[in-house]
C-alpha cells in the first residue's frame, strides 16, 4: 500500500512515541504508544486489497475566529487529522466517511474496496481519536463540544481542498454530519447518517422502563459516573495489560452477534482487535465529549429533531434491523425536512450494519447515492433484502 505522511506530522507522531515509550510495552501498565496505533492501522488495512495513501493533514492549532482552540495551553501546537484515502477510478464522486464514538476510520475496513470501485473514499479519524491528534479536551458547553467537532472537521476540509462530496457518518459520527452539513450545507451535496445518534431528546423519548431504572440505586449510581465523565476506555486502561485480552473477548462476541455468512475471519477479528485496543487505551481526548452531547441513556442535549425544517442536504439513513438506535426518530425529522430523504434497513445486522451485513450496506449506499453513480437510472427499485420505510 501506498504511504504518505508529511514530515512535520511524522516528527508529532514520533515525539509521541518517544513520551509513551520510557519503557518496552511489555512492562508498561498500559502497552500501547503512538507507533503501535499507526502499526495496528497498517495492519489491519493490509487486509484491504485496494491501494490506499495515508496522510496526517495539518488543520492548524484552531480556526480562525473561534473561541474554541484543538489544545488549550500557551502552546499553539499544530493539529493533525489521521486521513486515508483509497484508489479509484477518475471522476469518481467523493464519500467522506466518518466513525462513530468509540471507534476509528478503521472500523470500516471491511467496506473500503467494495465502495472505492464507486467512490473516490477518504476516511478520517476524527480530532481525539484513533491516529489523529489527541489534545487536551476543556469544552465545558454543548455547543463548544460540537464546535470542537465540527470546526476541526471544516479546517480538514479546507486542508485538503474539497468542496463538494457526500458525507456518511456513523452514529456519534452521523450526529457530527449532520451538524456539519447544518453548519456548511454547501459543501456535502448527499448525507447518509448510518445509526445515526442524537435525534430524540430526554424529556419527550424517555421511556417508563428507563425512567424506573434512573430512579434506583443502579441507575443513581450509572448516571452519577456518567455525569463525572467516566467513559468505558477508562476501564480498559485501568486494566492494564490485561486490557487487550478484554478488547479481544468483546470485539470477538460483538460483531459475531448476527450470523448472515459474513463473520469476521479469524484474521480479520484478531488485527481488528488490536486496533481497537490501541486506539481507545491511548490518551483520553475525543472520548471525554460524551456528557456533553447527550444525557445519560444517550439522549441528545440538542436533538437533531429540532433542526429538521432547517436540513438542506438530500438525506439516506440506513439502520441495521436490530440496530438500536431508533429509525422513528429519523422517520418524524422527515416529516419536517423540506429536501429529499429516504430511510432504508438492512436485515440481519444491527447497529454496525457495515461491519455485520456488508453486501447489504454496500447496496444501501450504491442506493442512496444512484444519482450521483448513473444519473440516468435514478428511478431504480430498492435492491432485494432492504426495506424502506
Amino acid at each position: 500500500m501506498a504511504e504518505q505522511i508529511n514530515s512535520s506530522a511524522a516528527d508529532n507522531t514520533a515525539a509521541g512515541a518517544k513520551r509513551w515509550s520510557f519503557w518496552p510495552s511489555s512492562l508498561r501498565w498500559i502497552p500501547t504508544s503512538t507507533d503501535h496505533i499507526i502499526a495496528a492501522e497498517k495492519r489491519l488495512l493490509s487486509l484491504v486489497r485496494t491501494p490506499y495513501t495515508q496522510e496526517q493533514v495539518n488543520i492548524g492549532s484552531g480556526p480562525p475566529g473561534s473561541k474554541v482552540r484543538w489544545f488549550r495551553s500557551v502552546s499553539n501546537e499544530p493539529r493533525f487529522i489521521n486521513t486515508v484515502t483509497f484508489d479509484s477510478k477518475e471522476g469518481s464522486p467523493t464519500l467522506v466517511m466518518v466513525h462513530g464514538y468509540g471507534a476509528s476510520q478503521g472500523f470500516f475496513f471491511r467496506n473500503f474496496a467494495a465502495l472505492a470501485k464507486h467512490f473516490k473514499v477518504i476516511a478520517i479519524d476524527q480530532l481525539g481519536w484513533g491516529g489523529s491528534s489527541r489534545p487536551d479536551f476543556t469544552c465545558k458547553s454543548t455547543e463548544e463540544t460540537e464546535n470542537w467537532f465540527i470546526d476541526s472537521f471544516e479546517e480538514w476540509r479546507k486542508a485538503k481542498n474539497l468542496s463538494n462530496f457526500i458525507l456518511l457518518g456513523h452514529s456519534f459520527g452521523g450526529y457530527v454530519a449532520a451538524k456539519y452539513a447544518l453548519k456548511h450545507p454547501e459543501h456535502v451535496q448527499q448525507l447518509i447518517l448510518v445509526g445515526p445518534a442524537g435525534f430524540t431528546s430526554q424529556t419527550e423519548h424517555m421511556s417508563e422502563r428507563m425512567t424506573q431504572f434512573r430512579a434506583t440505586w443502579k441507575g443513581a449510581v450509572l448516571n452519577h459516573l456518567w455525569e463525572s465523565n467516566f467513559t468505558p476506555m477508562k476501564v480498559i486502561r485501568g486494566l492494564g495489560p490485561w486490557g487487550p485480552d478484554l478488547v479481544r473477548k468483546y470485539t470477538n462476541a460483538r460483531f459475531t452477534a448476527y450470523s448472515n455468512g459474513d463473520d469476521l475471519t479469524e484474521e480479520s477479528s484478531r488485527l481488528l482487535s488490536d486496533y481497537v485496543y490501541h486506539t481507545l487505551a491511548a490518551k483520553p481526548s475525543g472520548e471525554l465529549c460524551l456528557k456533553y452531547i447527550f444525557s445519560f441513556g444517550a439522549f441528545a442535549k440538542s436533538p437533531l429533531l429540532y433542526r429538521a425544517p432547517d436540513w438542506k442536504v438530500p438525506t439516506a439513513f440506513i439502520y441495521g434491523h436490530e440496530d438500536w438506535m431508533n429509525y422513528q426518530g429519523a422517520q418524524q425529522a422527515r416529516k419536517n425536512m423540506k429536501v429529499p430523504c429516504e430511510i432504508i434497513r438492512v436485515p440481519q445486522a444491527g447497529h454496525f450494519v457495515f461491519m455485520e451485513n456488508t453486501s447489504a450496506f454496500h447496496s444501501a449506499v450504491l442506493y442512496a447515492c444512484r444519482r450521483f453513480i448513473s444519473p440516468e437510472n435514478t428511478n431504480d427499485s430498492l435492491p432485494e433484502g432492504l426495506v424502506s420505510v
